[in-house]
């Protein structure tokens, strides 16, 4: 994306749900710039290991940047200790470096904003790395981005921490499916991943046609 669109403020919706058996993770497909719509099909869910995913927002070179880092140092952490990086240590690492990055002196505000959802020896984990570098741990869900408020009202009523994939799949649609309805910033179409014993798995994708139809 350009220099200029990145100087603009960015809006999406992301979300991760605590199911039963796993996480649920949700993004829509719409990148913006400003009041334009930059691209109509991007991806918002990354995988960092076999066990770790991540949901992002906020100013797009900051956040392409900050994923890059993020794989190479836990990379490096696996050959230096001889043992798989846990949820908790790859997530302070990140947010470590989202500390560091929006203290930077920049023509361009570095915002970022991570759900990072993993799978270790002690269990599933879901961590919000807010983009001032702070970091929390939820045991339940999160949601990021400019269609957030409009998320979070719909996991608030319906989320069950018994929930099962599937049911959890189905929450982050219609959590998704309000900010889409209500956020311009969000958009164009939805990707559904899951987090299970097995590892990573992308379940679902989406696309909303909003082209006008003779």
């Amino acid at each position: 994306m350009a220099e200029d669109e990145n100087r603009m403020k960015t809006g999406t919706t992301t979300l991760a749900i605590r199911c039963k058996d796993g996480i649920v993770l949700a993004a829509d497909k719409r990148a913006t710039a400003g009041t334009m719509i930059a691209n109509k099909w991007v991806d918002k869910i990354f995988l960092i290991e076999d066990y770790m995913a991540i949901t992002t927002a906020g100013t797009v070179s900051d956040v392409q940047l900050l994923l890059k880092l993020i794989k190479a140092e836990i990379r490096l952490k696996k050959l230096r200790t001889g043992r798989q990086v846990s949820v908790s240590e790859a997530a302070n690492l990140l947010a470590g470096m989202v500390y560091s990055n929006i203290r930077k002196f920049s023509a361009i505000p570095g915002i970022s904003h991570f759900i990072f959802a993993g799978k270790d020896d002690t269990g599933f984990h879901i961590f919000d790395i807010y983009p001032d570098g702070s970091i929390s741990e939820t045991d339940d869900y999160l949601a990021s981005g400019s269609g957030s408020v409009f998320s979070f009202g719909v996991l608030e009523t319906l989320y069950k921490p018994s929930m099962t994939l599937d049911e959890g799949r189905q929450l982050a649609v219609k959590s998704m499916n309000a900010a889409l309805q209500r956020d311009s910033a969000s958009g164009n179409g939805i990707d559904i991943v899951f987090l299970t014993q097995e590892g990573v798995k992308k379940v679902a994708t989406k696309k909303i046609d909003t082209g006008v139809k003779e």
